[in-house]
């Protein structure tokens, strides 16, 4: 079995931002018991950048693209040495990852990131992924790293994706209220924006919000994701082996299988060149029960730059988009077909993702 476990900043950082070394400690054991069950485990590791504002002192002021790099680049170092010695006592050999956004953006980029950590794992090393937060900018940055988690999980067809926070899972009502538990299972479909606290982590960019929106889309892929307290002793196998003991949220894996291009899709929504708005009957059509591509007839509008093969939003008639689509076709070409019967799909069924 291969699962990918995201572990939160908040869950590696103390209160005062240093690096806290026992709960790091506590959770390779736990991926180092599971290496000796057979299991594969690729870890997404946040912390760099609270890590290094745990040692780093500067009286200069900062923007926030320049504190993230000044933080990371000492932070980072810091994450990975520790990380290495904490394997090492269990004899398992761990290696860095680093990525952007912007390096799997193409789908050559993206298998040859795929490609790297499945040599890691032939060969017993345990990937530790992070964003390389010393060359990414903000309009390049993952939105955090429950993205990216979402993302690698999908890439390396994970059976689990374990999301490691400081909370116990998704609650029906204010975590801190009396009355209020965790929702222990979410199936495809089901409206839970109500429950949802908007705030973000004390140390991370991301927060709930984002960890369910990720979650859900990863489970209609087909990979069970889990929502669980990342500061509870013995959380991932507790959760992997469903003890009922253990409170967390799980998101169902739909059992409808997706193709692996199709997954690539399914993440490249901020890699979008451009967007492509349809009239009604094609949105029928696509999100519907049998499979359908994306016609000339049935679009009514072409928006921005792009060129053949680049990845472009399908915008519905009430303006919300329904989906992505890897185009057969540039920008100019897409406009003079629009509206227009016959021809070939503006975006065939195989490379179209409908959320």
């Amino acid at each position: 079995m291969r699962i990918v476990v995201k572990v939160g900043s908040n869950v590696l950082t103390k209160e005062d931002g240093t690096l806290d070394t026992e709960r790091m400690e506590d959770i390779v054991d736990q991926i180092a018991g599971l290496r000796k069950q057979g299991t594969e485990v690729i870890l997404v590791s946040s912390g760099a950048v609270a890590s290094g504002k745990g040692i780093v002192r500067t009286d200069k002021r900062l923007d926030a693209v320049s504190a993230r790099q000044l933080f990371s680049s000492v932070g980072q170092a810091r994450l990975i040495n520790r990380y290495y010695d904490l394997f090492s006592r269990h004899g398992i050999i761990c290696g860095q990852v680093l990525t952007t956004k912007e390096s799997l953006s193409t789908r050559d980029h993206y298998l040859n990131q795929q490609n790297c950590m499945s040599a890691m794992l032939e060969n017993g090393v345990v990937p530790i992924i992070n964003e390389n937060d010393t060359i990414s900018v903000t309009e390049l940055m993952f939105t955090d790293n429950d993205e990216l988690s979402g993302m690698v999980a999908s890439m390396m067809d994970a059976k689990c994706l374990i999301i490691l926070s400081n909370v116990d899972g998704i609650y029906d009502g204010n975590p801190k209220a009396s009355g209020t538990s965790v929702i222990r299972e979410i199936r495809s479909g089901e409206d839970i924006s109500g429950y949802i606290q908007a705030g973000k982590s004390t140390f991370g960019r991301g927060g709930m919000l984002t960890k369910c929106r990720i979650a859900g889309k990863v489970a209609d892929e087909g990979i069970e994701v889990i929502i669980a307290n990342g500061k509870t002793p013995g959380i991932i196998p507790g959760v992997l082996e469903n003890s009922p003991d253990v409170e967390c949220t799980r998101f169902i894996a739909s059992e409808k299988p997706v193709s692996h291009i199709k997954k690539w899709i399914a993440h490249s929504e901020g890699f979008a060149k451009g967007s492509i708005y349809i009239n009604a009957g094609a949105c029928e059509a696509l999100t519907g029960e049998t499979a359908s591509s994306l016609l000339p007839v049935g679009v009514t509008k072409v928006e921005g730059n792009f060129e053949k093969g680049d990845i472009v939003k399908i915008i519905s008639p009430d303006g919300h988009q329904i989906g992505l689509g890897k185009v057969t076709a540039d920008s100019r070409k897409a406009a003079e077909m629009t509206g227009k019967k016959g021809g070939r799909p503006l975006v065939h069924y195989d490379y179209l993702y409908i959320d």
